[in-house]
């Protein structure tokens, strides 16, 4: 009997892209739960006390495997019956109590019934960097003079007979190569010629480049408590970490006020606390200083940023209210960041109400969660026009 040289077999070759595709579905599921949690996990503070290098914990929901499941509305099965009791019955179900909550426990008081699986997975702050940059961009960014242009990249856009030989495109060469020599005797051996050299040119990709300097202004006097003085520096720590992460080019400056503003080191803006009373104005007349002295706005886009818990010294508020609309004209925009927990009255936020300007923002935080809204909203991405 002979036996068959080969054999013809069929397999089903989705089934080798199984890991792939898993790995890909918990890849959706992370991405899923670092969106749903984004407002939390950027407020946390382990992240905002630390070095920027800490990594994180999102819960996500268990995965299962598809299998098959019985109906047991229709037919009985092997641990249910009549008879004596078999390791899976269900003997009973204590009623919820007074107080007690019907299904999954969830917050206040005890649920009765089970829950979802879940799981925690680690990310690092660069995956919540990736999600959170992508929908924010500096307003307002338009050219300025330039020093000198930079060359971000090499793009090579044609192929021409002559050039350089450290330009020569050895693929497209061998290719004419054998394409003339199969016209000739397609049984013999490539000749390189003159004819068949093929050099690759290039031009030089250069990105119009518009310089930014972003001035960070905080409130450290006596009012800004744990909680105020927390939120401020979550605000900025992202904006710093967004502006470094997304422009080559930007400044950032911090100055510290209380009824008095210094221009301080970043070590310094995040860590050094103040008392005292507050005046607002101390700051934005630094800021002035700084930008007529070192930035001007025919060279620079301009972005100064306030975050306050809204006590001022009242008397103090129409000169704010001037400086602002000074800084607004050598800024693209004036953002002013309010922490106000309780809803209580702002002296510095009745002064801005009235003003009707484009380049004035302002938003209010009243809890850890609202740091994300109010960087989505002074760094909100503008769809493109079409």
């Amino acid at each position: 009997m002979k036996h068959p040289l080969f054999i013809v077999s069929e397999e089903d070759w989705s089934l080798h892209r199984k890991g792939y595709q898993d790995q890909m579905r918990h890849q959706e599921k992370v991405q899923e739960a670092i969106k749903k949690n984004l407002p939390d996990l950027i407020s946390e503070e382990n992240i905002i006390m630390s070095d920027g290098k800490q990594i994180v914990k999102v819960p996500i929901r268990s995965m299962e495997e598809f299998r098959f499941r019985y109906n047991h509305n229709k037919n009985k099965h092997v641990g249910q019956g009549s008879g004596d009791s078999k390791v899976g019955d269900l003997l009973g179900r204590e009623q919820p109590q007074k107080g007690q909550k019907k299904g999954p426990g969830k917050g206040k008081g005890a649920g009765d019934q089970a829950g979802s699986d879940y799981y925690e997975a680690e990310v690092s702050i660069e995956e919540l960097e990736g999600i959170l940059f992508s929908e924010m961009e500096l307003p307002n960014l338009k050219q300025k003079e330039q020093t000198d242009m930079i060359v971000d990249d090499i793009r090579f856009n044609d192929v021409r007979k002559k050039g350089l030989m450290g330009n020569i495109d050895k693929k497209r060469t061998l290719l004419a190569a054998i394409k003339r020599n199969a016209l000739v005797d397609k049984h013999q051996k490539a000749k390189i010629s003159i004819d068949d050299l093929r050099f690759k040119t290039w031009e030089d990709v250069v990105i119009p480049h518009s310089s930014a300097v972003v001035i960070a202004m905080m409130d450290t006097s006596g009012s800004m408590g744990i909680f105020e003085k927390y939120i401020a520096r979550s605000f900025f720590f992202w904006m710093v970490r967004f502006l470094r992460t997304k422009y080559e080019k930007v400044e950032i400056v911090f100055i510290a006020h209380h009824t008095e503003a210094k221009e301080v080191t970043e070590d310094a803006f995040f860590t050094k606390g103040e008392s005292g009373g507050t005046i607002c104005s101390s700051a934005y007349r630094k800021a002035l200083e700084i930008i007529d002295t070192r930035f001007p706005p025919s060279r620079y886009n301009i972005y100064p940023f306030h975050f306050s818990d809204g006590d001022n010294l009242t008397s103090d508020n129409e000169r704010c209210v001037k400086l602002v609309r000074e800084l607004m004209k050598r800024s693209n925009l004036f953002g002013y960041g309010e922490v106000n927990q309780y809803n209580r009255h702002s002296t510095l936020m009745s002064a801005y109400r009235p003003l009707r300007d484009e380049k004035f923002m302002y938003y209010v935080i009243k809890e850890k969660g609202q740091v994300y809204d109010a960087l989505k909203f002074f760094f909100d991405k503008k769809e493109p026009v079409s």
